[in-house]
Protein backbone atom coordinates (compact mmCIF):
# COMPACT_ATOMS: atom_id res chain seq x y z
CA UNK A 1 0.00 0.00 0.00
CA UNK A 2 1.38 3.26 -0.35
CA UNK A 3 -0.09 5.64 2.54
CA UNK A 4 0.74 9.24 2.85
CA UNK A 5 2.73 10.71 5.88
CA UNK A 6 2.98 8.73 9.25
CA UNK A 7 1.30 5.93 10.83
CA UNK A 8 -2.09 7.55 11.70
CA UNK A 9 -1.01 10.89 10.86
CA UNK A 10 -2.96 12.76 8.23
CA UNK A 11 -0.10 12.93 5.04
CA UNK A 12 1.36 15.88 4.46
CA UNK A 13 0.80 17.80 1.32
CA UNK A 14 3.10 16.24 -1.39
CA UNK A 15 4.85 13.69 0.44
CA UNK A 16 4.59 9.94 -0.01
CA UNK A 17 6.17 7.07 1.83
CA UNK A 18 6.35 3.22 0.73
CA UNK A 19 5.18 0.21 2.95
CA UNK A 20 6.15 -2.69 2.44
CA UNK A 21 3.31 -4.13 1.04
CA UNK A 22 3.78 -1.70 -2.00
CA UNK A 23 7.12 -3.13 -2.35
CA UNK A 24 5.49 -6.67 -2.12
CA UNK A 25 3.32 -5.85 -4.79
CA UNK A 26 6.53 -4.01 -6.72
CA UNK A 27 8.48 -7.65 -6.93
CA UNK A 28 5.18 -9.63 -8.28
CA UNK A 29 4.98 -7.08 -11.06
CA UNK A 30 8.73 -7.45 -11.74
CA UNK A 31 8.76 -11.34 -11.53
CA UNK A 32 5.38 -11.20 -14.12
CA UNK A 33 7.91 -8.78 -16.92
CA UNK A 34 11.19 -10.43 -16.32
CA UNK A 35 12.32 -8.14 -19.17
CA UNK A 36 12.36 -5.12 -16.82
CA UNK A 37 14.94 -4.73 -14.36
CA UNK A 38 13.89 -6.89 -11.25
CA UNK A 39 14.00 -4.65 -7.87
CA UNK A 40 14.17 -6.45 -4.72
CA UNK A 41 13.10 -5.37 -1.41
CA UNK A 42 16.24 -4.92 -0.08
CA UNK A 43 17.65 -3.15 -2.63
CA UNK A 44 14.43 -0.87 -2.72
CA UNK A 45 13.97 -0.60 0.84
CA UNK A 46 17.78 0.62 0.97
CA UNK A 47 16.68 2.76 -1.46
CA UNK A 48 14.45 4.85 0.29
CA UNK A 49 16.35 4.89 3.59
CA UNK A 50 19.03 6.54 1.62
CA UNK A 51 16.56 9.25 0.63
CA UNK A 52 12.38 9.30 0.64
CA UNK A 53 11.32 10.11 -2.88
CA UNK A 54 9.79 12.73 -3.06
CA UNK A 55 7.36 14.91 -6.11
CA UNK A 56 6.04 18.08 -6.33
CA UNK A 57 2.52 18.79 -6.20
CA UNK A 58 2.61 19.91 -9.61
CA UNK A 59 2.55 16.38 -11.70
CA UNK A 60 2.74 17.71 -15.09
CA UNK A 61 6.46 18.89 -15.30
CA UNK A 62 9.24 16.37 -15.07
CA UNK A 63 11.72 16.45 -12.70
CA UNK A 64 15.55 15.96 -13.57
CA UNK A 65 16.22 12.87 -11.42
CA UNK A 66 13.00 11.17 -13.13
CA UNK A 67 13.56 7.73 -15.03
CA UNK A 68 13.25 9.54 -18.42
CA UNK A 69 11.31 5.90 -19.86
CA UNK A 70 11.73 6.41 -23.72
CA UNK A 71 15.25 8.44 -24.08
CA UNK A 72 16.95 4.88 -25.37
CA UNK A 73 14.14 4.53 -27.82
CA UNK A 74 14.62 8.04 -29.00
CA UNK A 75 17.99 7.49 -30.54
CA UNK A 76 16.73 4.30 -31.94
CA UNK A 77 14.14 6.13 -34.06
CA UNK A 78 16.88 9.11 -35.17
CA UNK A 79 18.54 6.24 -36.89
CA UNK A 80 15.58 4.86 -38.48
CA UNK A 81 14.38 8.33 -39.50
CA UNK A 82 17.59 8.62 -41.05
CA UNK A 83 17.46 5.42 -42.97
CA UNK A 84 13.92 6.28 -44.18
CA UNK A 85 15.25 9.90 -45.41
CA UNK A 86 18.29 8.27 -47.18
CA UNK A 87 15.42 5.45 -49.00
CA UNK A 88 13.07 8.42 -49.90
CA UNK A 89 16.25 9.92 -51.16
CA UNK A 90 17.20 7.03 -53.48
CA UNK A 91 13.45 6.55 -54.29
CA UNK A 92 13.02 9.82 -55.61
CA UNK A 93 16.07 9.21 -57.45
CA UNK A 94 14.77 6.27 -58.93
CA UNK A 95 11.25 7.37 -59.55
CA UNK A 96 13.30 10.51 -61.71
CA UNK A 97 15.12 7.77 -63.70
CA UNK A 98 12.24 5.46 -64.48
CA UNK A 99 10.36 8.74 -65.76
CA UNK A 100 13.53 9.66 -68.14
CA UNK A 101 13.53 6.48 -69.35
CA UNK A 102 9.65 5.66 -69.68
CA UNK A 103 10.04 9.61 -71.90
CA UNK A 104 13.30 7.96 -73.89
CA UNK A 105 11.13 4.75 -74.75
CA UNK A 106 8.65 6.92 -75.59
CA UNK A 107 10.97 8.53 -77.94
CA UNK A 108 12.97 5.63 -79.51
CA UNK A 109 9.31 3.93 -80.61
CA UNK A 110 8.31 7.67 -81.64
CA UNK A 111 10.73 7.42 -84.23
CA UNK A 112 10.69 3.63 -84.89
CA UNK A 113 7.00 4.22 -85.60
CA UNK A 114 8.09 7.17 -87.88
CA UNK A 115 10.84 5.03 -89.65
CA UNK A 116 8.23 2.25 -90.16
CA UNK A 117 6.28 4.47 -91.65
CA UNK A 118 8.66 5.84 -93.95
CA UNK A 119 9.74 2.64 -95.04
CA UNK A 120 6.23 1.87 -95.80
CA UNK A 121 5.48 4.84 -97.87
CA UNK A 122 8.76 4.39 -99.44
CA UNK A 123 7.56 0.75 -100.31
CA UNK A 124 3.99 2.14 -101.69
CA UNK A 125 6.15 4.57 -103.77
CA UNK A 126 8.33 2.14 -105.21
CA UNK A 127 5.50 0.13 -105.70
CA UNK A 128 3.01 2.56 -107.38
CA UNK A 129 6.56 3.30 -109.73
CA UNK A 130 7.39 -0.22 -110.69
CA UNK A 131 3.60 -0.50 -111.46
CA UNK A 132 4.03 2.72 -113.78
CA UNK A 133 7.22 1.59 -115.43
CA UNK A 134 5.34 -2.06 -116.29
CA UNK A 135 1.88 0.21 -117.74
CA UNK A 136 4.95 1.95 -119.92
CA UNK A 137 6.88 -1.04 -120.90
CA UNK A 138 3.84 -2.55 -122.10
CA UNK A 139 3.12 0.80 -123.95
CA UNK A 140 6.45 1.50 -125.44
CA UNK A 141 8.83 -1.43 -124.01
CA UNK A 142 12.49 0.93 -124.40
CA UNK A 143 10.72 3.92 -122.89
CA UNK A 144 9.63 1.51 -120.53
CA UNK A 145 12.88 -0.08 -119.27
CA UNK A 146 14.50 3.40 -119.13
CA UNK A 147 11.61 5.03 -116.57
CA UNK A 148 12.63 1.82 -114.53
CA UNK A 149 16.39 2.57 -114.66
CA UNK A 150 15.87 6.06 -114.00
CA UNK A 151 14.23 5.65 -110.91
CA UNK A 152 16.58 2.83 -109.77
CA UNK A 153 14.12 0.27 -109.85
CA UNK A 154 15.95 -1.79 -112.64
CA UNK A 155 19.56 -2.13 -113.18
CA UNK A 156 20.68 -1.74 -117.14
CA UNK A 157 22.33 -4.90 -117.31
CA UNK A 158 21.80 -7.87 -119.59
CA UNK A 159 21.04 -10.25 -117.17
CA UNK A 160 19.31 -7.95 -114.83
CA UNK A 161 16.98 -6.77 -117.89
CA UNK A 162 16.31 -10.10 -119.35
CA UNK A 163 15.31 -11.55 -115.77
CA UNK A 164 12.64 -8.73 -115.69
CA UNK A 165 11.33 -9.80 -118.63
CA UNK A 166 11.04 -13.18 -118.33
CA UNK A 167 10.27 -13.45 -114.42
CA UNK A 168 7.77 -10.35 -113.91
CA UNK A 169 4.13 -11.08 -114.76
CA UNK A 170 1.57 -8.70 -116.27
CA UNK A 171 4.32 -7.98 -119.27
CA UNK A 172 2.76 -7.56 -122.29
CA UNK A 173 4.43 -10.62 -124.87
CA UNK A 174 4.66 -8.30 -127.72
CA UNK A 175 6.49 -5.51 -126.16
CA UNK A 176 8.98 -8.35 -124.85
CA UNK A 177 9.55 -9.16 -128.32
CA UNK A 178 10.16 -6.13 -129.80
CA UNK A 179 12.43 -4.85 -126.97
CA UNK A 180 14.77 -8.81 -127.55
CA UNK A 181 14.30 -8.23 -131.73
CA UNK A 182 16.46 -4.68 -131.48
CA UNK A 183 19.99 -5.17 -132.90
CA UNK A 184 22.04 -2.62 -130.29
CA UNK A 185 24.84 -4.51 -128.62
CA UNK A 186 22.72 -4.34 -125.01
CA UNK A 187 20.13 -5.78 -126.75
CA UNK A 188 21.60 -8.61 -128.31
CA UNK A 189 23.51 -9.40 -125.05
CA UNK A 190 19.84 -9.08 -123.36
CA UNK A 191 18.44 -11.67 -125.73
CA UNK A 192 21.18 -14.11 -125.29
CA UNK A 193 20.61 -13.80 -121.40
CA UNK A 194 16.34 -14.31 -121.88
CA UNK A 195 17.52 -17.33 -123.53
CA UNK A 196 20.07 -18.87 -121.32
CA UNK A 197 16.90 -18.34 -118.90
CA UNK A 198 15.73 -21.22 -120.62
CA UNK A 199 15.84 -24.85 -119.88
CA UNK A 200 15.86 -27.15 -122.28
CA UNK A 201 17.40 -30.43 -121.21
CA UNK A 202 15.34 -33.29 -122.33
CA UNK A 203 12.87 -31.87 -124.60
CA UNK A 204 12.29 -32.74 -128.07
CA UNK A 205 12.45 -29.48 -130.33
CA UNK A 206 8.67 -29.00 -130.60
CA UNK A 207 8.11 -28.98 -126.46
CA UNK A 208 11.28 -26.36 -126.66
CA UNK A 209 9.94 -23.98 -128.95
CA UNK A 210 6.46 -24.31 -126.80
CA UNK A 211 8.04 -23.20 -124.30
CA UNK A 212 10.19 -20.17 -126.03
CA UNK A 213 7.37 -18.90 -127.56
CA UNK A 214 5.27 -18.52 -125.10
CA UNK A 215 7.52 -16.20 -122.86
CA UNK A 216 7.29 -13.84 -125.88
CA UNK A 217 5.60 -12.71 -129.22
CA UNK A 218 7.65 -13.73 -131.95
CA UNK A 219 7.97 -9.97 -134.02
CA UNK A 220 7.23 -10.19 -137.49
CA UNK A 221 10.35 -8.68 -139.19
CA UNK A 222 12.79 -11.00 -140.91
CA UNK A 223 15.82 -9.75 -139.42
CA UNK A 224 14.60 -10.11 -135.84
CA UNK A 225 13.06 -13.13 -135.83
CA UNK A 226 16.47 -14.50 -137.66
CA UNK A 227 18.32 -13.33 -134.63
CA UNK A 228 15.87 -14.72 -132.27
CA UNK A 229 16.23 -18.01 -133.51
CA UNK A 230 19.43 -17.89 -133.93
CA UNK A 231 19.47 -17.59 -130.17
CA UNK A 232 17.16 -20.12 -129.47
CA UNK A 233 19.22 -22.54 -131.68
CA UNK A 234 22.36 -22.25 -130.11
CA UNK A 235 20.71 -22.43 -126.56
CA UNK A 236 18.81 -25.26 -127.39
CA UNK A 237 21.88 -27.33 -128.78
CA UNK A 238 23.84 -26.60 -125.76
CA UNK A 239 21.41 -28.36 -123.62
CA UNK A 240 20.73 -31.54 -125.66
CA UNK A 241 24.27 -32.08 -126.77
CA UNK A 242 24.30 -34.11 -130.15
CA UNK A 243 20.87 -34.33 -131.15
CA UNK A 244 21.98 -32.36 -134.14
CA UNK A 245 24.94 -31.97 -135.68
CA UNK A 246 25.13 -28.43 -135.76
CA UNK A 247 22.95 -25.27 -134.99
CA UNK A 248 22.26 -24.59 -138.29
CA UNK A 249 20.34 -27.56 -138.48
CA UNK A 250 18.16 -26.88 -135.37
CA UNK A 251 17.94 -23.45 -136.66
CA UNK A 252 16.79 -24.64 -139.78
CA UNK A 253 14.09 -27.32 -138.49
CA UNK A 254 13.09 -24.71 -136.10
CA UNK A 255 11.61 -22.25 -138.55
CA UNK A 256 10.21 -25.73 -140.53
CA UNK A 257 8.07 -26.56 -137.24
CA UNK A 258 6.93 -23.08 -137.33
CA UNK A 259 5.72 -22.96 -141.28
CA UNK A 260 4.22 -26.07 -140.33
CA UNK A 261 2.52 -24.58 -137.92
CA UNK A 262 1.20 -21.86 -139.87
CA UNK A 263 0.40 -23.72 -142.37
CA UNK A 264 -1.82 -26.14 -140.51
CA UNK A 265 -3.80 -23.95 -138.34
CA UNK A 266 -3.91 -20.89 -140.57
CA UNK A 267 -7.38 -20.58 -142.01
CA UNK A 268 -5.53 -18.42 -144.79
CA UNK A 269 -3.74 -21.63 -146.37
CA UNK A 270 -5.40 -23.87 -148.33
CA UNK A 271 -3.28 -26.61 -149.35
CA UNK A 272 -2.34 -28.30 -146.18
CA UNK A 273 1.28 -29.75 -146.06
CA UNK A 274 1.27 -34.13 -145.27
CA UNK A 275 3.85 -35.88 -143.67
CA UNK A 276 5.76 -36.51 -147.17
CA UNK A 277 5.93 -32.97 -147.65
CA UNK A 278 7.46 -32.13 -144.34
CA UNK A 279 10.26 -35.30 -145.05
CA UNK A 280 10.88 -33.18 -147.89
CA UNK A 281 11.10 -29.78 -147.05
CA UNK A 282 13.64 -31.30 -144.38
CA UNK A 283 16.08 -33.13 -146.40
CA UNK A 284 19.64 -32.65 -146.47
CA UNK A 285 19.84 -30.16 -143.53
CA UNK A 286 21.70 -32.03 -140.91
CA UNK A 287 24.94 -30.90 -142.76
CA UNK A 288 24.05 -32.36 -145.89
CA UNK A 289 22.45 -35.53 -144.34
CA UNK A 290 18.99 -36.33 -143.70
CA UNK A 291 17.35 -36.27 -139.91
CA UNK A 292 15.41 -39.40 -139.00
CA UNK A 293 12.19 -39.97 -140.04
CA UNK A 294 10.68 -41.14 -136.71
CA UNK A 295 12.11 -37.83 -135.33
CA UNK A 296 10.21 -35.85 -137.98
CA UNK A 297 7.27 -37.83 -137.78
CA UNK A 298 6.83 -37.06 -134.26
CA UNK A 299 7.45 -33.55 -134.43
CA UNK A 300 4.82 -33.30 -137.17
CA UNK A 301 2.26 -35.21 -135.01
CA UNK A 302 3.24 -32.94 -131.96
CA UNK A 303 2.23 -30.02 -134.55
CA UNK A 304 -0.69 -31.28 -136.14
CA UNK A 305 -2.36 -32.50 -132.71
CA UNK A 306 -1.87 -29.36 -130.98
CA UNK A 307 -1.04 -25.99 -132.16
CA UNK A 308 1.43 -23.67 -130.93
CA UNK A 309 -0.15 -21.02 -128.02
CA UNK A 310 0.05 -17.72 -128.58
CA UNK A 311 0.21 -15.77 -125.41
CA UNK A 312 -3.43 -13.99 -124.07
CA UNK A 313 -2.79 -10.42 -123.72
CA UNK A 314 -2.77 -10.88 -127.59
CA UNK A 315 -5.54 -12.88 -128.01
CA UNK A 316 -8.40 -11.53 -130.13
CA UNK A 317 -10.11 -12.00 -133.33
CA UNK A 318 -6.89 -11.03 -135.13
CA UNK A 319 -4.57 -13.33 -133.35
CA UNK A 320 -3.90 -15.50 -136.99
CA UNK A 321 -3.60 -12.22 -138.56
CA UNK A 322 -0.97 -10.60 -136.57
CA UNK A 323 0.60 -13.23 -135.74
CA UNK A 324 4.20 -13.40 -137.75
CA UNK A 325 3.58 -10.11 -139.84
CA UNK A 326 5.91 -8.97 -142.43
CA UNK A 327 6.86 -5.97 -140.75
CA UNK A 328 5.90 -4.08 -137.64
CA UNK A 329 7.07 -0.96 -135.85
CA UNK A 330 6.59 2.02 -134.79
CA UNK A 331 5.68 5.11 -137.40
CA UNK A 332 4.89 8.84 -137.25
CA UNK A 333 1.75 9.20 -138.98
CA UNK A 334 0.27 12.21 -140.39
CA UNK A 335 -3.49 12.80 -139.72
CA UNK A 336 -6.04 13.64 -142.23
CA UNK A 337 -8.33 16.52 -141.48
CA UNK A 338 -5.91 17.86 -138.67
CA UNK A 339 -2.58 17.62 -140.16
CA UNK A 340 -0.49 16.86 -137.26
CA UNK A 341 2.15 13.81 -136.82
CA UNK A 342 0.82 11.05 -134.43
CA UNK A 343 2.62 8.16 -133.28
CA UNK A 344 1.28 4.77 -134.37
CA UNK A 345 2.25 1.00 -134.30
CA UNK A 346 1.90 -0.49 -137.29
CA UNK A 347 1.87 -3.91 -138.59
CA UNK A 348 2.16 -5.49 -142.36
CA UNK A 349 0.75 -8.28 -142.65
CA UNK A 350 -1.59 -10.28 -145.85
CA UNK A 351 -1.34 -6.99 -148.05
CA UNK A 352 -2.98 -5.03 -145.13
CA UNK A 353 -1.13 -1.85 -142.93
CA UNK A 354 -2.88 -1.64 -139.94
CA UNK A 355 -2.09 0.84 -137.35
CA UNK A 356 -2.72 1.48 -133.18
CA UNK A 357 -2.26 3.67 -130.85
CA UNK A 358 -0.63 1.16 -128.66
CA UNK A 359 1.18 -2.09 -129.28
CA UNK A 360 -1.30 -3.26 -126.07
CA UNK A 361 -4.40 -2.63 -128.43
CA UNK A 362 -6.55 -5.53 -129.56
CA UNK A 363 -8.22 -3.45 -132.50
CA UNK A 364 -6.50 -1.37 -134.89
CA UNK A 365 -7.54 2.10 -135.49
CA UNK A 366 -7.23 2.22 -138.72
CA UNK A 367 -6.73 -0.19 -141.54
CA UNK A 368 -5.47 0.48 -145.13
CA UNK A 369 -5.54 -2.08 -147.82
CA UNK A 370 -2.29 -2.36 -150.00
CA UNK A 371 -4.06 -2.79 -152.79
CA UNK A 372 -4.09 -1.31 -156.46
CA UNK A 373 -1.94 1.21 -154.06
CA UNK A 374 2.40 2.02 -154.44
CA UNK A 375 4.22 3.64 -152.07
CA UNK A 376 7.19 6.04 -152.08
CA UNK A 377 10.02 8.00 -150.19
CA UNK A 378 8.61 11.47 -149.68
CA UNK A 379 10.32 14.64 -148.93
CA UNK A 380 8.69 16.71 -146.59
CA UNK A 381 9.79 19.86 -144.67
CA UNK A 382 8.11 19.46 -141.63
CA UNK A 383 9.49 15.56 -140.76
CA UNK A 384 12.36 13.82 -141.96
CA UNK A 385 12.74 10.37 -142.91
CA UNK A 386 8.94 10.30 -144.88
CA UNK A 387 7.33 7.69 -147.00
CA UNK A 388 3.93 8.22 -148.81
CA UNK A 389 1.15 5.84 -149.62
CA UNK A 390 -0.89 6.61 -152.25
CA UNK A 391 -3.22 5.72 -155.90
CA UNK A 392 -1.07 5.76 -158.80
CA UNK A 393 -4.65 7.10 -160.47
CA UNK A 394 -5.14 9.97 -158.27
CA UNK A 395 -8.13 8.65 -156.72
CA UNK A 396 -9.02 8.95 -152.64
CA UNK A 397 -7.16 5.84 -150.93
CA UNK A 398 -9.66 2.71 -149.84
CA UNK A 399 -9.60 2.83 -146.15
CA UNK A 400 -11.20 2.94 -142.58
CA UNK A 401 -10.81 3.84 -138.78
CA UNK A 402 -12.22 3.67 -136.08
CA UNK A 403 -13.88 6.53 -134.20
CA UNK A 404 -13.99 7.15 -130.21
CA UNK A 405 -17.11 5.57 -129.99
CA UNK A 406 -16.21 2.39 -131.77
CA UNK A 407 -17.81 3.69 -134.93
CA UNK A 408 -15.73 2.15 -138.37
CA UNK A 409 -16.39 4.76 -140.75
CA UNK A 410 -14.27 5.42 -144.57
CA UNK A 411 -10.97 6.98 -144.43
CA UNK A 412 -10.77 10.38 -146.11
CA UNK A 413 -7.66 10.52 -147.02
CA UNK A 414 -5.63 11.07 -150.50
CA UNK A 415 -2.35 9.60 -149.55
CA UNK A 416 -1.29 8.33 -146.03
CA UNK A 417 2.22 10.08 -145.32
CA UNK A 418 4.38 8.45 -142.52
CA UNK A 419 7.87 9.32 -141.11
CA UNK A 420 10.54 6.52 -139.53
CA UNK A 421 12.88 6.90 -137.44
CA UNK A 422 15.90 6.61 -139.53
CA UNK A 423 16.76 6.66 -143.50
CA UNK A 424 17.23 2.48 -143.51
CA UNK A 425 14.11 2.41 -141.28
CA UNK A 426 12.33 4.16 -143.82
CA UNK A 427 13.83 2.45 -146.80
CA UNK A 428 13.13 -1.01 -144.63
CA UNK A 429 9.31 0.02 -144.65
CA UNK A 430 9.22 1.07 -148.41
CA UNK A 431 10.44 -2.77 -149.33
CA UNK A 432 8.10 -4.34 -147.17
CA UNK A 433 5.00 -2.61 -148.49
CA UNK A 434 6.14 -2.89 -152.20
CA UNK A 435 6.52 -6.97 -151.62
CA UNK A 436 3.53 -7.02 -149.62
CA UNK A 437 1.81 -5.03 -152.49
CA UNK A 438 2.72 -7.35 -155.39
CA UNK A 439 2.06 -10.62 -153.24
CA UNK A 440 -0.74 -12.68 -153.99
CA UNK A 441 -3.18 -12.58 -150.51
CA UNK A 442 -3.30 -16.49 -150.59
CA UNK A 443 0.34 -17.17 -151.55
CA UNK A 444 1.53 -20.08 -149.26
CA UNK A 445 2.71 -19.02 -146.68
CA UNK A 446 5.07 -21.79 -145.85
CA UNK A 447 6.80 -20.98 -149.81
CA UNK A 448 7.31 -17.83 -147.95
CA UNK A 449 9.23 -18.59 -145.19
CA UNK A 450 10.79 -21.62 -146.61
CA UNK A 451 12.70 -19.37 -149.21
CA UNK A 452 13.77 -16.94 -146.11
CA UNK A 453 15.26 -20.46 -144.54
CA UNK A 454 17.06 -21.44 -147.19
CA UNK A 455 18.36 -17.66 -148.16
CA UNK A 456 19.46 -17.58 -144.62
CA UNK A 457 20.82 -20.93 -144.57
CA UNK A 458 22.98 -20.20 -147.42
CA UNK A 459 23.66 -16.51 -146.13
CA UNK A 460 25.40 -18.46 -142.90
CA UNK A 461 27.95 -20.68 -144.89
CA UNK A 462 29.35 -17.75 -146.89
Amino acid sequence: MLKCGGRGAPPKAGHFSVTSSFLLHLNTCCSTFPSTAVLTQCNVSSCINLKSLTYPSNMGSRRKDSFLWGKASTKVCTVERQEVDTIKYHKRDLLDDIQKLRLEIDSVMTELHSIETDEENKNVLRNKKFLCGKKKFNMDPKKGIQYLVEHDLLEWTPVAVAEFLYKEEGLNKTAIGNFLGEREKMYLETLKAFVDLHEFSNLNLVQALRQFLWSFRLPGEAQKIDRMMEAFAARYCDCNAGVFQSTDTCYILSFAIIMLNTSLHNPNVKEKPTLERFFKMNRGINNGGDLPNDLLMKLYESIRNEPFKIPEDDGNDLTHTFFNPDREGWLLKMGGRVKTWKRRWFILTDSCLYYFEYTTDQDPIGIIPLENLCVRELTDSTKQHCLEIYSPKGQKVKACKTENRGRVVEGKHQSYRMSASSAEERDDWIGSIRASITKDPFYDLVAVRKRKVLSNSNGSHH
